[in-house]
């Protein structure tokens, strides 16, 4: 390591889409910027599992010629779907893409390669960097495609969740993220670890460069997305569960603070003992639905990580009425937070407990995310804040049912903010 390049260095893909409508850059150009910027971190970041130098053909869309990393448990033509573990180091590669690749190559967004994700998307961490301090964990499981992203060798990148695997990597490598409604777009093609969890994702550099992917792949208007009002905040410190550690509580208060001042509403979440009750069920749904949607690796857990494998044997050992009762618990619960939230746009939160750890033996704690995955709710990362140390701290925007644009219009405003310096730490 130490090759002496800027590691941290994120391709706003805002900027790239501008510049390629206006003829400041090609395609081919946009190409050759992610190929040599690849070639000069990946020997410190180790972000790819697999990429193919193909001769660039000019593609049509709003995003045609962007340069896309898939989450290796995604599958891609051409490509094995390997998820980062040995039992599938022969896999054959995958004869056609995932439902959501053919989305993204319909906007003209074209994939580079397949990212690293950790075994079979649970804890048991790849190679990856992170691009922010080398140091420290970039999380997980998406940990490749954040990585890909805060480093700007790829302007755009896709992940999933199940727990936290999206948001918390992009709140440690200083970068934005969204995780879809669960169910937005159908999961064909993507090897799931629990399917009433499991959500799409997608890595920028910023909340307003998702903002552009979002409208390049629904069609939304781009400048709704945008939109300057002031929003209508709940405030969830996440207390009640323990983690937050003293820098991320006190980033979070001066969010809030600078954030009223600027003309937002930010009240105060009145039911974060219920976040604290749908948290302590998710990882019963988690681990129960994993032991059936990965029986066949739970038949080889000998050949497992010892966390993936205890998570497939304590599904399997599972009650279904315990299972039953978690879900019922998420259900009602979901009933109460949309009561909560309706007249709010969103609801403002820390995406993680804090900084990256140090070491790659971990990807972090996922617990800031569960509530929300569990409930099936939009997620946005915004990036912007950094503790003493230098290394980003994450915020992260959830909307309500169905409410991409409402988080990602929040998101906007909110990094427009941080932006600007308000925060003091």
């Amino acid at each position: 390591m130490g090759t002496g390049v800027n590691l941290w260095q994120p391709w706003p893909l805002r900027d790239l889409v501008v510049d390629l409508r206006q003829g400041r850059t090609t395609q081919e150009a946009a190409a050759a910027r992610s190929r040599d910027r690849i070639a000069a971190t990946e020997p410190e970041l180790a972000a790819w599992v697999a990429r193919h130098d193909t001769p660039t053909v000019p593609v049509p869309g709003p995003l045609g010629g962007v340069p896309l990393g898939v989450k290796d448990i995604i599958d891609v033509a051409g490509y094995p779907t390997k998820c980062g573990s040995a039992l599938r180091a022969d896999i054959a590669a995958a004869d056609r893409d995932a439902a959501i690749v053919s989305a993204w190559r319909a906007t003209g967004a074209v994939p580079v390669g397949k990212t690293v994700t950790t075994e079979f998307a649970f804890f048991a961490p790849g190679p990856t960097h992170n691009p922010a301090d080398t140091a420290h964990t970039p999380g997980g499981s998406s940990s490749g495609s954040a990585a890909a992203v805060a480093s700007g060798q790829v302007p755009l990148a896709l992940g999933s969740q199940t727990a936290a695997s999206v948001t918390r990597p992009a709140a440690y490598c200083g970068v934005a993220s969204l995780v879809m409604s669960r169910g937005r777009y159908p999961v064909d093609g993507v090897v799931g670890l629990s399917p009433s969890l499991d959500s799409h994702g997608v890595f920028a550099a910023r909340v307003s460069d998702l903002a552009v992917a979002w409208s390049a792949l629904t069609g939304a208007d781009d400048a709704g997305v945008r939109a300057v009002r002031p929003p209508r905040l709940l405030l969830w410190t996440a207390e009640p569960l323990g983690v937050v550690s003293d820098e991320m509580g006190a980033a979070l208060e001066a969010t809030a603070t600078a954030l009223r001042a600027a003309g937002a509403t930010v009240d105060a979440f009145p039911r974060e003992d219920l976040i604290a009750e749908i948290t302590t069920a998710h990882p019963v749904i988690m681990a129960f639905e994993a032991a059936v949607e990965r029986a066949g690796e739970l038949a080889q857990a000998d050949s497992l990580s010892a966390p993936l494998a205890n998570l497939l044997r304590t599904g399997a050992r599972t009650a279904p009425s315990l299972y039953t009762a978690a879900r019922r618990t998420v259900a009602a619960a979901l009933a109460e937070v949309t009561e909560v939230m309706s007249g709010y746009d969103a609801v403002l939160g820390p995406a993680a407990p804090g900084a990256a750890p140090v070491g790659l033996a971990s990807t972090g704690d996922p617990v800031l995310s569960r509530a929300w995955q569990a409930l099936g709710l939009p997620a946005v990362a915004v990036p912007g804040l950094r503790d003493p140390a230098g290394l980003p701290l994450g915020l992260q925007v959830i909307g309500p049912p169905g409410g991409e644009l409402d988080a990602l219009m929040a998101g906007c405003w909110i990094e427009k903010r941080l932006g600007r310096s308000l925060i003091r730490l």
